[in-house]
Formats: C-alpha cells, structure tokens, sequence
C-alpha cells in the first residue's frame, strides 16, 4: 500500500517566479491575443525546457476557442508517496510525520493536499514526479533512515512535485472552457519536469509497480547465422559497435569459446567494453597503410611529462594528478584511529587536480547530471594517494543557441534542430550550473570560476 503526505511549498519562490514568467511567455499570450488571428502552431517562443526546442511538437488544441486570460499564480507541494509492507501503527505514523515534517513550520505539511482544498475551475494541478523504474537515490536515503528509526514496515518513499495553475479568466468563461484549457496544460506539461528521468503521474499513485516485466536472456545465432547475425544486433540493439569489434566478438564466440553469446552478454559487452571504459584505441598499437606506428595516442600525450617531468609528483596514475606542494602548518588529530584532541602539525601537501567530463548525463538530465559529474570529481580528489582534500571547483559549457526569453539575438537561428532526448541549451545552462554547486556545496567546495559558450550551428 502507498501513503501520501504533503508539504507546501515544493519550489523555492525564485523558481517559482522564474517558471510562471516562462509559463506566461509559451502560453498566455496565445490565450490573450487569439480572437481576431487566431495563431497556427508552431507558435511558441521558446523558453526553459520549451516543448519546441526539444523536437516535441504534439497536436494544438483550439486555441482561438480558450477565451481570453492567463496565469495568475502557481502554487506548489511535494507530495510523499509511502510505500509499506504492512499498515503501520499509530506510533509509528507518528514517528512518519515527524520525519517528514522536518520538525520546522509544521502548519506546511499535512496528510491532505494543499491544492487539492481549494480546487477550483480556474486552476489546473500537475503532478510529476520519477519514473517508477528505478528506485531513486533520495529514496535509498529516505528508507534508509526510515529503517534507523524503527520504521522497517517501509519499503520505498518517492517525492513528486505538484502544481496548481491558477489562471485569471471570468467566471462566465471557466465552465465552457475547462476541457480545452486543461488541453492546453497537458499541452504544456512537459515545462515542468524532466522527460528522461521524470514522469507525469494522470492519478495519484497507487502502487510503484509498472508492470513491465523484464525481457528473457536468449542466445544470439552467430554459430548458426554467421557475422551478418551480429550485425542485425548491432542494429536493432544500438550496441555502438563498430566493423573491428563485430570481427573480435565473432571470432570470441565462434572460433574461441564455441557457442553462442547472450542478448545480456552483447549489451555487456558493448558497454565494459567501449572505449568509455577501456580506452583500448586510446592505449591500443594504431597501424596506417599497413605499418604498424611505434607509440600509441596515449604516448602522445605523455612524452612532455617525461622530457620535462620537474613538479609532478603523481601523472597518468591514480584518480588525479599532482604537482609538488610545500610545507604547511595544519591541524590533525593526535591519534587518527579514535577520538583525540587535535595538534599543530608541519606536514607536506602536494596540488592535486582531477578533471570531469559529465556532457552526455548533463545534457540529458541536467541537473542530477552535472550533481554527478561533480561527485565523481570529488570522488577523485578523496581517493587520490592516502586521501586528498577538496579545495574548489570549476565549472565550464558549450552548448548551442541560448534563445533567451525577451533576449533573443540576431545570429540565433529558431530553425536548428536539437536532439529530442536532450535538454534545451537554455535549460543545460542554468540547471546544470546549479547541479554542479549544489552538490559541491554538500562537501564544502565552492565552484569559484568557468566559462560559457553558446554558439548554434
């Protein structure tokens, strides 16, 4: 069974006035000025996330039919979507409430909605939230300390984010116009999450299974089909592979072990595999018109570190590189292995620098995407020798056309195409940037410089 409680707001006013301004840009004009040249689609002048620029181009509802009006307001909450094994008892949802209610302005969360109390015609909710496929990780958290409070009935919490529209429109016109202006939300929805890791939830939840039950392991026919069988996977599957690695797999299989791979095997495979994970055509020996080259891309980059090594201490090794540091005064504990008092100590520190390129997740998911790119730098940083210490960040992007609200520039061309499955350049810059903060800000690192290019193709 699933629980629900609430708590208001679930944006910060800041991104609540940011996302109203958007929303009267892509839909209130349209709505206000339609009577006399009712517009033809596509009309949208681009904004954050904007349906358009993402390749979404829907079907239109009949606008000149809406009547006049806009948004007024918007109003938000987080609703907690429980998940428990068993009901609990009345203890228990105490300690529940507790947990949730953050112990601070308790008159902001309830076991009823918000919204759902002073619903009315002329207002719309929206309620989005993840995809029920994969547990998140705010999730494992949640339960986690669930579990450490003695709430082990629980197996699952996820947040969705709900909005109220509210529109401004005379009271003659709510009722004739609710289904096309509930039209014109769904139209709009995609404004309020992220398409690849979020969803819209049409009902509350009820359950968090979906149904999908997972596709069998069968054998791919090499032995009986010949190479042209992995070429067809390869196709059908989007293993990346490319005409070397369709040979070394099909000799792997056919000539070496002698039987068949797995679909799990082949998707395995292209992704441990790749160059991503292996490097192998960075590393591996290059042969051009047949002569095999004496040093790989790899040696390339590192001769300069061993004509010239001087100041590096650590290079092309570990999870960072590090230049040679000085002696400072620091304080560490007299003993490191249980509580102690803390002692002056002179100590060397050597420079240590990691670099993260996160343009794939970041560009799909934007701000849990630059939160991980983040975090694996860190994770580098910590990991380095015997332990490093976070110092500061960098944070640098290039994406495409910008098309700024109310700031759109000469050279910018609406007609380029961007990938469907990827955020708008817009939307990459601003929530990207406050992934990357906001997760450096969790270790104490501020991000201290950067840079930025928009340039559209």
């Amino acid at each position: 069974m699933i629980l629900h409680f609430y708590r208001r707001p679930a944006i910060s006013q800041s991104k609540k006035n940011n996302l109203l301004s958007v929303l009267k840009q892509e839909i209130s004009p349209h709505i206000e000025d339609n009577e006399k040249n009712p517009p033809s689609p596509p009309f949208v002048k681009g904004g954050l996330n904007s349906p358009l620029l993402r390749g979404d181009r829907g079907v239109f509802p009949p606008l000149e039919k809406v009547g006049k009006g806009g948004f007024e307001d918007i109003e938000t909450e987080h609703c907690f979507n429980v998940e428990t094994k068993e009901p609990l008892t009345n203890q228990e949802l105490k300690i529940l409430n507790w947990l949730l209610s953050e112990t601070f302005e308790p008159e902001n969360f309830s076991e009823r909605s918000f919204l759902a109390d002073s619903y009315q015609l002329s207002a719309s909710v929206i309620e989005v939230g993840p995809r029920m496929n994969f547990t998140t990780a705010w999730s494992t958290n949640a339960v986690a300390i669930c579990h450490a409070c003695g709430l082990t009935k629980i197996n699952r919490i996820e947040r969705s984010r709900r909005y109220k529209l509210v529109r401004t429109q005379s009271t003659e016109h709510r009722a004739q116009n609710s289904e096309l202006y509930q039209s014109l939300v769904t139209r709009y929805s995609s404004l309020f999450y992220d398409r690849m890791t979020e969803c819209p939830y049409p009902e509350p939840l009820t359950t968090f299974e979906t149904g999908i039950k997972p596709e069998p392991v069968y054998e791919m026919p090499l032995i009986e089909e010949g190479e042209s069988a992995l070429v067809k996977i390869n196709q059908e599957m989007g293993l990346g592979l490319d005409e070397w690695d369709i040979d070394y797999y099909y000799n792997l299989f056919v000539n070496e072990l002698h039987r068949n791979p797995t679909n799990v095997e082949c998707f395995d495979l292209s992704q441990s595999n790749s160059e991503h994970s292996r490097h192998w055509f960075f590393k591996g020996r290059l042969i051009i018109d047949g002569a095999e080259i004496p040093y790989s891309l790899i040696d390339i980059i590192k001769q300069p570190l061993k004509t010239n090594p001087k100041n590096s201490v650590i290079a092309f090794r570990d999870n960072s590189s590090a230049i040679r540091g000085y002696e400072i005064n620091t304080i560490l504990p007299e003993f490191p292995d249980k509580p102690s008092a803390l002692k002056k100590t002179k100590t060397k520190y050597h420079l240590i620098f990691t670099a993260e390129t996160h343009n794939f997740p970041t560009g799909v998911a934007p701000f849990p995407g630059a939160e991980t790119g983040t975090g694996g730098r860190i994770r580098d940083v910590q990991a380095t020798g015997r332990g490093g210490l976070v110092i500061a960040g960098t944070a640098s992007y290039c994406v495409g056309n910008l098309l700024i609200p109310g700031y759109e520039q000469p050279w910018e061309d609406r007609t380029f195409p961007y990938p469907t499955n990827l955020a708008a350049p817009l939307e990459i810059e601003i929530h990207a940037s406050n992934g990357v903060s906001d997760y450096g800000n969790k270790f104490g690192e501020p991000v201290i410089q950067g840079f930025t290019r928009s340039f559209g193709m």
